[in-house]
């Protein structure tokens, strides 16, 4: 959600995922997802910037919840374990019966 002005100055919270898109006329017009269009006195650029700031601390805060899936920088693809050998999957039992 993220927060804007009416072009009467009343705030309002927008639902940032329900935005189609936004078009400067000289106001700015956000048109959602049911077709219902809104006009925020903020700029296009500042409230596509919102949207984003809103959206990273989403991804931040999950981050936070759920650390052991969360992808690190100091990962490498020499460090994801890879799928069994073939041999590794027989002496396993692995393999599947013919």
């Amino acid at each position: 959600m993220i927060h804007l002005t009416r072009l009467n100055g009343n705030p309002l919270v927008v639902n940032s995922d329900l935005i189609k898109y936004a078009e400067s006329s000289p106001d700015t017009i956000l048109t959602l997802t049911n077709g219902e269009k809104i006009v925020v006195l903020e700029s296009c650029e500042d409230v596509v910037a919102r949207t984003i700031a809103y959206r990273a601390r989403l991804f931040a805060e999950a981050a936070q919840s759920f650390p052991a899936i969360v992808w690190t920088q100091a990962q490498s693809p020499s460090s994801i374990p890879s799928a069994p050998s073939q041999s590794s999957r027989t002496m396993n039992g692995l393999e599947p019966e013919e």
